[in-house]
């Protein structure tokens, strides 16, 4: 019995070494490409890092100096200007949201564009600008959905607009939401939804009851009745 066994791990031990034995053939048939592999991952690693290194945070930092010229013209309410540039070491926000779209730089121009359009009445193109913008913010993402639904409203597109507000309210933000649900009731009930006008105006009553538009939200909540 001792003896079966003994040979049962005999036959174990020759079958690992036999696939020792494959493996390393393998190895030695296959270093070259082994060798090829490996530098290849090496390479791409390291292109990944030197693309951070000397592409991506001197295109970021690049596009933040960009940005800092268009701002001090959006400062100053010179909206055309900020927009599309000086034709001297300003480019415009319009330039460099879509020079530099992929980087967070990128995005903000697209807010700071969109608003410049809005101020200069094309709405069209901030609706366009300011859809491209985003970020987990409680402020400014917020802020940017309420003028995006600005932009609808101008436009008559009341049921994009109402979206906007929606989300805008949803945000939690205590100065943005009672002034959205406030914009989504009214686009409400020029679309003639009095429910939903409704339940917008009484979500100020109950959640924001210290805000200026809750003072006479009661009007609101009558006139959806």
């Amino acid at each position: 019995m001792a003896k079966k066994k003994q040979t049962v791990e005999d036959q174990n031990l020759e079958n690992v070494q036999e696939a020792l034995n494959t493996t390393s053939a393998w190895i030695e048939k296959n270093q070259n490409k082994l060798t090829w592999a490996i530098t290849i991952i090496a390479l791409v690693v390291t292109g990944v890092l030197a693309l951070n290194t000397y592409v991506i945070k001197p295109k970021a930092v690049e596009a933040n100096n960009e940005n800092a010229k268009a701002v001090t013209y959006f400062m100053q309410g010179e909206w055309e200007k900020a927009l599309n540039g000086d034709d001297a070491e300003c480019v415009g926000f319009q330039a460099i949201a879509d020079e530099y779209k992929c980087y967070q730089a990128g995005k903000l121009a697209a807010l700071y564009a969109g608003v410049c359009q809005y101020q200069l009445g094309q709405y069209e193109e901030a609706a366009a600008s300011l859809k491209k913008f985003s970020a987990k913010d409680l402020t400014v993402e917020p802020a940017a959905l309420q003028l995006l639904g600005d932009a609808y409203v101008q436009l008559e597109d009341y049921q994009k607009a109402a979206k906007a507000f929606e989300a805008a309210a949803k945000s939690g933000n205590k100065l943005i939401a009672p002034i959205s649900f406030k914009k989504a009731g009214l686009v409400y009930l020029e679309l003639g939804n009095k429910a939903a006008a409704k339940k917008a105006f009484e979500a100020i009553k109950a959640d924001y009851p210290a805000s200026a538009e809750a003072q006479d939200i009661e009007k609101y909540i009558a006139i959806a009745e």
